[in-house]
């Protein structure tokens, strides 16, 4: 089966095939809910199948980002060129992103949601964003993908949101913007140094990276340290990382199922991705110098975020704060730089995804029939929805780390990795640790444990077969990667060691090598 459409690339079919099936979902006239879910399933479906295919084509043992390179003119005239790769880093996070799309809208089909066609284009569309983000090497086309996820997202928000869904929609935009326009205004800036220090205008990050990092940018500390400045922020706002993080708990409040399950399991990791592709990379002596301080704002997140999580009362408030902290983890990682940590802290970003995604698929479904996140109005309802309860107690165990399951792996590398540099670091984040699984178990104990006090319980039905079909690749690869982490390492190996080796970038052609 040909799955490159009009003879177009791999990395550009992947990406693009998406924003073509909503289109398709524009012109299809009314609002057929059944030809909403053919399309949107068909298209996601078949963009996790070319996820697969450039898995099984992907040379882990490559260097750098060379796996099946693009690199074309797109705005001469300025050096902006249409230059996308992947390397391990970027595979794993878009088999996540295609596998977690297929969820949400497998899941959407069980439900009750109105202008299902709208929702579902706007899902795809969003993919697109995401996946463009992931395999641009170009920075301007990176920020171009960045900005495109907003809007989308945006909309998800806004229109299928709850009561407060305007709050939640303007403060997510907001801050996220605030982000991205500082780091555009540093793009510019670099643009016009790498212009003037080498002779060449190009937004290539694999020209870039390999001019910061032999220093022919001549940069100053100061001037350095504002450009890390800027791109750390965007990244860190995304993450978000204390104090950035207010956004978070109210957009995941107030998006519908599939908002949150995304936000959690892709948006977020964005933002890790961003500090590892962009900012570290290319401002290595200021990441460095600022590296500690982060360290700290990390530390604070954990245990923060932990101890906030663990005094709430709404399920998806309780979660959101969670992920609060396991990212600062993410971070935390990354700051430590050690062979151990990184490899950590990408096994995590992927590990989170799929149990975070999952508790927020679950919160759904018991607030798809009950209309209420209070754990107040739930207890005792384990044996009115035995399956349910199954997938929701592996999804908490694996959030937890417990050993067999995918969160041990990222917990226990990232940890092993921080303790290496500072052994006061990784005590403060096992303190968050503990704490993470008393807020979870509590979670678990109190809404499908003990008495049945809430007569409204005893005609809740469990989860459906549409919610179970976006529930169970969740599941198997919760599992999977538990007890077969090493696929997963491996695949990420040839990223973490160019990490550690900034300079020693790709064996893509370059702008620069094509003069």
């Amino acid at each position: 089966m040909n799955l490159q459409p009009l003879g177009a690339d791999l990395l550009t079919t992947l990406v693009f095939l998406p924003s073509l099936g909503a289109l398709v979902l524009a012109l299809v006239p009314g609002e057929s809910k059944t030809a909403a879910k053919v399309v949107g399933l068909a298209t996601s479906l078949l963009t996790f199948a070319v996820s697969v295919v450039m898995l099984r084509g992907f040379d882990a043992a490559a260097p750098g980002i060379a796996g099946f390179a693009i690199d074309r003119p797109w705005i001469p005239r300025f050096g902006i060129r249409y230059q996308m790769g992947v390397d391990g880093l970027a595979v794993a996070l878009i088999l996540l992103t295609t596998v977690l799309t297929v969820s949400v809208l497998l899941v959407a089909c069980g439900q009750k949601i109105d202008r299902f066609k709208g929702y579902v284009a706007a899902f795809l569309v969003l993919e697109t964003g995401m996946l463009g983000s992931l395999v641009a090497l170009d920075v301007l086309l990176f920020y171009v993908f960045w900005e495109v996820m907003l809007i989308p997202m945006y909309f998800i928000i806004g229109i299928w949101g709850g009561k407060r869904r305007i709050y939640a929609t303007m403060k997510f935009f907001l801050f996220t913007m605030a982000g991205s326009l500082l780091m555009f205004i540093a793009i510019l800036y670099a643009a016009g140094v790498h212009t003037r220090t080498t002779g060449v205008q190009s937004f290539s990050l694999l020209d870039w990276t390999r001019a910061a990092s032999s220093g022919a940018w001549g940069l100053t500390p100061g001037v350095e340290a504002l450009l890390f400045g800027a791109f750390a922020l965007a990244f860190l706002v995304k993450v978000p990382l204390w104090p950035l993080h207010t956004w978070l708990p109210d957009a995941h409040v107030e998006a519908p199922t599939g908002g949150s399950i995304i936000l959690a399991g892709v948006l977020l990791k964005l933002g890790t991705y961003g500090l590892l592709r962009f900012a570290w990379p290319l401002f290595p002596n200021a990441a460095a110098r600022y590296g500690p301080f982060i360290a700290v704002l990390a530390l604070i997140g954990i245990v923060y975020g932990a101890w906030v999580a663990a005094a709430q009362k709404d399920m998806k408030k309780l979660v959101a704060y969670s992920s609060v902290s396991h990212l600062a983890l993410v971070v935390l990682g990354i700051v430590a730089g050690t062979g151990a940590a990184l490899s950590g802290a990408i096994f995590q970003m992927i590990g989170h995804g799929l149990t975070t995604g999952l508790l927020f698929l679950l919160v759904g479904v018991l607030y798809e029939r009950r209309h209420t996140r209070e754990m107040a109005d739930y207890g005792g309802i384990a044996a009115r929805v035995p399956v349910t309860t199954t997938l929701f107690v592996v999804a908490t165990l694996g959030s937890v780390g417990l050993p067999g399951l995918n969160g041990f792996i990222g917990e226990f590398l990232i940890l092993g990795g921080v303790f290496q540099v500072n052994i006061v670091w990784a005590a403060i984040a096992a303190t968050g640790m503990v704490l993470g699984a008393i807020y979870l178990l509590t979670l678990v104990q109190k809404v499908f444990w003990g008495p049945e006090t809430v007569p409204a319980n005893r005609t809740l039905t469990d989860i459906n077969g549409w919610e179970l079909a976006g529930a169970f690749p969740l599941i198997v690869l919760i599992v999977l990667l538990g007890v077969f982490p090493r696929p997963l390492l491996n695949l990420v190996d040839g990223s973490v060691r160019s990490l550690q080796k900034p300079a020693a970038t790709s064996a893509v052609p370059t702008a620069e090598a094509a003069r």
